[in-house]
């Protein structure tokens, strides 16, 4: 019996839909970053930080976050499990470092001690986000909205698992316990699944779209009740069995997308068995005819050096004013000395920037309004769970905008940075219950920024270098931060606060009411509509580009007639028939031609 599983399970654990699975439980690890605001008060009263001090660490976590040109470089030369390798190691030693300082197991730390560990723990997520969007959009190459999407969308929702997990365990007010968790949490899961992470070179599975409807479909279940939850522990007093119970049920949701691959999987095990007994002859369809002996003539045609493109490709340091078409694989600065990378950085800066900057503050805006910690636990929550929610929305609509109506993807971009706006401006002026709206909105707003500048770069200029490309672009997000973060609102807040007589009592200084945040937040909504504004105007210079087939070349056939190949076609009830519609199964010995 174990004999005839075994090749079932070698092919479900080779195959692209448990590369998903485990690419969602990985991103889940990579949203440690997003706790920041749960655990920063704690450092700020354990080591007497002003706002501004306090605001420059979080100006850290958004460097480490965002410079990820390391880790693109890496990923250019080195296989995905490298990647993985340094990126538990370095979030492991970082979390380890910030929770012996807060557990006084080692001396107190210099500010910029902390700064280098918070800097290096968010930087250690770098290493995992770019071996799994990279792997997962090179697998996916004409779904990359959608499916950077979903996997964006775990990581906002990381969160808030995470949370959910850290009550479970520990209960309200451990900040060093939650350290402790972030410490080994990413690097286990890391370890158990980063052989799984690989570009797999096979044919697109003519019902990939479905499948990646039902995998939304699990995450907003599982979004939902992490809401549910979040709402039900602000109205009532959760026990040690409730947390563990909550818990429990997201182990359970987590586990759904595993079932949804062993499903895909068992069918085409099941074909592949069929493949091996039937010997009759193969199957086309008159496209795939054509297609067969069009190929079949052009490969005939095609010299050595044609064959092999790269040969002819120029560096990254060549052609840099002579640019190729958009969609086309741009160079590294080919792409960085383009004028659509400048609008993206702009718009980057000012949407992403600000965000970042609010979401860092979400707990000292809470504090000086007056709300209880519970409530600033569930502000972090919930941008964490609506940011899910726009990233996998932005992903699925902006997909469908751009195929279907062929609108330009930075339409939804400048979509975004409105939302954003008016999120920030339910901070500047502030009402009672006014901070609920504020983190879903800025949650939800930043949350559709993000897959669609992934999708954008993608889009506009290849993936031949996508990893560093991407890395390079995201620069702009740490450094809106800290200007953000640091020179606007922390030193604002500091002046609100010595207005009020403020001092430093050894819980750092603090400042109360409403005025603490107003300024600052208003001059953040003005910045996100001037990025909203660079969104548009790449949306113009991009129009003509997106009315055409934007993933064309990734879904052209190249059919190489075989003897033994088998291409069959599937009913609604799994049935083998021959249709219009092909399912193409292979033996394991050949391989289809990489895309890529």
């Amino acid at each position: 019996m174990a004999d005839k599983f075994r090749p079932f399970l070698k092919q479900l654990a080779t195959g692209r839909w448990f590369s998903v699975f485990a690419s969602f439980l990985i991103m889940i690890g990579a949203g440690s970053t997003y706790v920041f605001g749960t655990y920063s008060k704690a450092i700020k009263t354990q080591f007497d930080y002003s706002q501004t001090e306090i605001n420059t660490l979080g100006f850290a976590k958004d460097l480490g976050s965002n410079l990820g040109v390391f880790a693109g470089l890496l990923g250019e030369i080195a296989p995905p499990w490298v990647l993985f390798v340094v990126g538990s190691f370095l979030n492991f030693f970082s979390y380890f470092m910030i929770w012996l300082s807060l557990t006084h197991r080692i001396a107190k730390p210099q500010l910029w001690q902390m700064f280098i560990y918070i800097c290096l723990a968010a930087n250690s997520q770098n290493f995992a986000n770019t071996a799994v969007l990279v792997t997962s959009v090179r697998n996916f190459p004409d779904r990359r909205g959608i499916i950077l999407g979903l996997l964006k969308g775990f990581v906002g929702i990381g969160g808030a698992i995470v949370t959910q997990f850290y009550l479970a365990l520990h209960g309200h007010d451990n900040p060093a316990s939650l350290v402790l968790l972030l410490a080994w949490f990413p690097t286990l899961i890391s370890s158990l699944f980063f052989l799984s992470i690989r570009t797999i070179n096979m044919r697109r599975h003519p019902e990939e779209l479905r499948v990646l409807y039902h995998l939304l479909y699990v995450s907003i279940i599982l979004a939902l009740f992490l809401l549910f939850l979040t709402v039900s522990q602000k109205q009532a007093a959760f026990s040690s069995a409730g947390y563990a119970s909550g818990a429990a049920v997201i182990i359970g949701l987590l586990l759904m997308p595993l079932l949804i691959a062993v499903r895909e999987e068992l069918m085409l095990f099941k074909l592949n068995g069929q493949t091996d007994k039937n010997s009759s002859p193969a199957v086309f369809t008159p496209e795939m005819k054509t297609s067969s002996s069009s190929t079949t003539k052009n490969n005939e045609s095609l010299s050595p050096i044609e064959e092999i493109p790269e040969l002819n490709s120029p560096t990254c340091c060549s052609n840099i004013v002579n640019k190729p078409e958009r969609g086309e694989d741009f160079s590294i600065l080919q792409a960085l000395f383009s004028k659509d990378m400048g609008l993206i950085f702009v718009a980057t800066l000012c949407g992403c920037g600000s965000s970042i900057a609010a979401i860092d503050n979400i707990g000292q805006i809470g504090e000086s309004l007056g709300y209880p910690s519970k409530s600033i636990s569930i502000f972090v929550s919930w941008v964490s769970i609506f940011s899910f929610f726009g990233r996998v929305g932005s992903g699925f609509i902006s997909e469908t905008l751009m195929t279907k109506y062929k609108l330009p993807r930075p339409l939804m971009f400048a979509f975004s940075h409105l939302l954003t706006c008016i999120g920030m401006l339910f901070v500047a002026f502030p009402y009672p219950g006014s901070i609920y709206v504020a983190s879903l909105t800025i949650g939800f707003g930043f949350g559709a920024q993000v897959p669609i500048i992934f999708a954008i770069l993608s889009e506009l200029f290849g993936l031949k270098y996508y990893a560093t490309i991407f890395n390079c672009a995201q620069l702009a997000v740490p450094i809106g931060s800290y200007v953000l973060n640091v020179d606007v609102i922390g030193k604002l807040y500091d002046i609100e606060a010595t207005k009020d007589g403020g001092i430093r009592d050894g819980n750092g200084l603090t400042c109360k009411g409403a005025h603490c945040f107003s300024g600052s937040f208003l001059v953040l909504a003005v910045v996100v509509l001037i990025g909203g504004l660079a969104s548009l105007v790449l949306a113009f210079r991009t129009r003509n580009f997106y009315k055409g087939d934007v993933y064309k070349k990734y879904r052209e056939d190249m059919w190489i007639p075989q003897s033994d190949m088998e291409f069959y076609c599937l009913d609604d009830k799994k049935k083998v028939v021959n249709d219009n519609f092909p399912r193409i199964v292979m033996p394991p010995k050949y391989n289809f031609l990489n895309v890529i």
